[in-house]
């Protein structure tokens, strides 16, 4: 038998609420270790059962009954009151804060910059559908992720104006 299995019974053992087989007994007598545990474990339990429980005090019943009556003549407090217990307040506005941010990553919305009339996207529409070069779909996508730069047309007139002007003779 294997010390593992009888440190799992040694508690039995110790009480006499099991009796030893001829197993644990052969085991006891070639482990030191688990002998010498069955030993202090059989002090520890003969030490308990001498142990006695010391009598409360006469007062203890009036005094117990007397701190109900007054916890129960207390008013009763709002559930506003609850917050001002910092625990609670913590509490709730760390899993306010938690909720907001799983609303907001389960959203995917686009950040408050941007117009009124933006519609708010996930990520998974955008990377769902392989960005190859030249497709639709990657013109398409490039030109949403650099929607500031193309806003601004007046650079691109600029731009046009220089050309012509350096190409005429």
């Amino acid at each position: 038998m294997k010390c593992d299995k009888i440190l799992e019974t040694m508690p039995d053992l110790a009480a006499g609420i099991m009796a030893a087989t001829p197993e644990i007994n052969d085991h006891l007598r070639s482990c030191p270790a688990c002998a010498t545990k069955l030993d202090e474990m059989q002090k520890t339990m003969a030490l308990l059962d001498e142990w006695q429980v010391p009598e409360p005090s006469p007062y203890f019943d009036v005094r117990l009954q007397a701190q109900l009556r007054e916890e129960m003549a207390k008013p009763a407090t709002a559930w506003f009151e609850w917050l001002r217990r910092p625990a609670l307040a913590v509490s709730l506005t760390i899993l306010i804060a938690v909720g907001v941010a799983l609303v907001s990553k389960k959203t995917g919305m686009v950040g408050p910059s941007d117009g009124p009339g933006v519609v708010a996207q996930t990520q998974e529409n955008t990377q769902a559908v392989p960005d190859t070069p030249g497709t639709a779909v990657s013109d398409l996508q490039a030109l949403d992720n650099n929607d500031d730069l193309y806003a601004n047309f007046d650079v691109l007139d600029d731009l046009q104006v220089q050309e012509d002007v350096t190409a005429t003779p």
